[in-house]
């Protein structure tokens, strides 16, 4: 580990140094398999430490505090669950600055993929194996969902509790930077979700002798709030972002729920972990989840964030496709093509808007200078898949004509497109959450998470309610090579392919220069978007509506190729595009009135 780390063993030829951080703990041992207890010694910073000489990597280690044995919360890696031994890893870090990601950012095709469940064996060794698949398919990016250790033996992610640990049941961190060196090879960029809003609810030792990392003053979903007053808590977390790319060579981080960081020092925070990232790597790919829709994270000036999740294009665009209004989705219904509009040419529908969910408190900044690839939209992504009562996806139930619309928009409008793992093939796997715990908390998990989502769960009996402990929820998660050998996978994956291309061709000589402007005009449900870059213009002409609607767009109509357009799209006298319901057509024009391919 480097030196400028403070926390996790610090290993050199002679041995290794111990370090726990442990200011309300009168006392610390250490315990190296096969040895005798060590009284650490407690420094002034509330660190405690001792020198071991001639441990080697491999070596089975632990604490012990108020004689309860507990692991390293900063262990590289696990010998086998949460609560067990912790392993001395050899330090791999990389010298800074890491090289740029394989391809650029305006580039990024982005497929979200499940380690646990991507492939039968659900390991990163396995994930390997599936790689030429992604690329072949046209995605430059992949995103794993989070790897940090978690108690049992399966979880969706998000209940990690040593965070620098990637789960045993994915493999080794030798076997995670295999797969990451492995998609570099093929010209893929890896991304990594982390988690530092809150810990998991089992397997989470810190409060017994660090519980200056926790306010109990102030509550969270999922618990007292993570202290980030303090700076030795703020490290803990900086550190880790910076040691996943450093050590693993990832490309970029999306740090998840950032709106819950719940304490004061959480502004202070994100900067400091935006400049430890880019101290390793420049051009890291740092991508926010926030409900907040703060647009002030991702100017270009400033360079702290690339991007955002933009769930307020999801749920528009959700709104349209399938017409549900239930839950997190009521405040885009009352006028979701107007939504679409905003979502299309702004990025953020509710820019300090009143939020209905929230009494009527605004909610979002202004985001209308902010180039579109500030924004990673998305038809389909875990949480809402997941969020569903059986976990199912849109092609379960979603007709042809309409998930062929929603993918379209998706990949030729110049939001970054993120995918779940399979929506490239259509595939109708479902992603139901699931975990791996026992008693009290199982049932408390079971509860818990039908209460959080209750005004999705209304239409559905107890009974198909699948059960978060269940493994065959675990199971019927999984994805396997022969679903996307069927003939209908293997068309709606050309299909992608195509829409790949077309991006490829159309939107990245343009989204490569200087974004200026985006406009709209509207007839009915029609809309006719009109981006405008250094570089030339793309439009995009769209008819999430029933009835065939005809638009007149702002700028000279081509003819359409067949791969330029989905649904029933004619030309009408005067100009006018006539579409047909849920149809869309896309063009580009170069800064002098051209193609910009011509």
């Amino acid at each position: 580990m480097s030196p400028s780390c403070r926390f996790g063993p610090r290993l050199d030829a002679a041995g290794a140094e111990f370090r726990l951080f442990a200011p309300d703990a009168p006392a610390v041992e250490l315990i190296v398999e096969g040895r005798e207890p060590l009284a650490m010694a407690r420094g002034e910073d509330g660190f405690f430490c001792v020198g071991v000489p001639g441990v080697e990597p491999g070596t089975h280690y632990r604490f012990r505090v108020g004689g309860v044995d507990v692991p390293d919360p900063a262990s590289r890696q696990q010998a086998e669950d949460a609560d067990g031994w912790s392993v001395l890893v050899a330090d791999h870090v990389m010298a800074p600055p890491l090289p740029a990601p394989p391809r650029p950012w305006h580039e990024a095709v982005i497929a979200e993929i499940h380690v646990g469940t991507a492939t039968p064996e659900g390991t990163f060794r396995a994930l390997v194996e599936r790689l030429d698949h992604y690329c072949d398919a046209g995605f430059t990016v992949i995103e794993l969902m989070p790897v940090a250790d978690f108690p049992g033996r399966r979880n969706w992610g998000y209940d990690g509790v040593l965070l620098y640990a990637p789960d045993c049941a994915y493999g080794t961190p030798d076997d995670l930077r295999a797969l990451v060196d492995a998609a570099h090879e093929r010209g893929l960029g890896v991304m990594l979700d982390v988690v530092y809003n809150h810990f998991g609810p089992s397997g989470n030792y810190l409060p017994l002798y660090a519980k200056s990392f926790f306010r109990e003053d102030i509550a969270t979903p999922w618990g007292p709030a993570i202290d980030l007053e303090s700076e030795t808590v703020r490290a803990f977390f900086t550190e880790n972002a910076a040691y996943w790319l450093a050590a693993f060579g990832f490309d970029g981080l999306r740090f998840d729920a950032v709106h819950a960081l719940a304490t004061a020092g959480a502004e202070t925070f994100l900067r400091e972990i935006a400049a430890a990232c880019r101290a390793v790597r420049p051009d890291a790919f740092l991508v926010l989840e926030n409900h907040d829709n703060v647009a002030g994270w991702m100017t270009r000036e400033d360079g702290l964030y690339t991007a955002q999740w933009n769930d307020d294009w999801h749920h528009v665009f959700h709104v349209l496709g399938t017409g549900e209004r239930a839950g997190y989705y009521a405040p885009y219904a009352d006028d979701a093509v107007g939504g679409a509009a905003r979502a299309l040419t702004e990025g953020f529908v509710f820019q300090g808007d009143p939020y209905p969910d929230a009494q009527g408190a605004p909610r979002g900044t202004p985001c209308t200078d902010l180039p579109p690839d500030a924004f990673v939209s998305f038809v389909q992504n875990h949480d809402h898949i997941g969020n569903r009562p059986l976990g199912d996806r849109l092609a379960a139930s979603l007709p042809p004509q309409r998930l062929a619309f929603l993918r379209f928009v998706l990949m030729l409008s110049p939001q970054v497109p993120l995918l779940f793992m399979g929506e490239e093939a259509l595939l109708d796997t479902p992603f139901p959450f699931f975990c791996d715990f026992e008693g009290e908390l199982a049932e408390a998990v079971r509860t818990g998470r039908r209460a959080e989502f209750g005004a999705f769960f209304d239409a559905h009996g107890e009974a198909a309610f699948p059960d978060p402990q269940d493994e065959a929820t675990f199971i019927a998660a999984g994805l396997k090579p022969e679903d996307v050998a069927t003939p209908q996978a293997r068309a709606a994956l050309d299909a992608f392919r195509r829409l790949a291309e077309q991006r490829r061709r159309l939107v990245w000589p343009l989204t490569a220069g200087a974004f200026e402007k985006a406009s709209f005009v509207r007839e009915g449900t029609a809309l006719a978007v009109t981006w405008r870059f250094a570089a030339g213009r793309l439009v995009m002409a769209l008819n999430p509506g029933e009835d065939m609607v005809a638009i007149h767009p702002p700028i000279g109509l081509p003819n359409l190729p067949a791969d330029a357009s989905t649904g029933d799209v004619t030309h009408e006298p005067g100009g006018k595009l006539a579409l047909g319901p849920f149809a869309a057509a896309v063009w580009s024009l170069g800064a002098q009135g051209g193609s910009v391919t011509e």
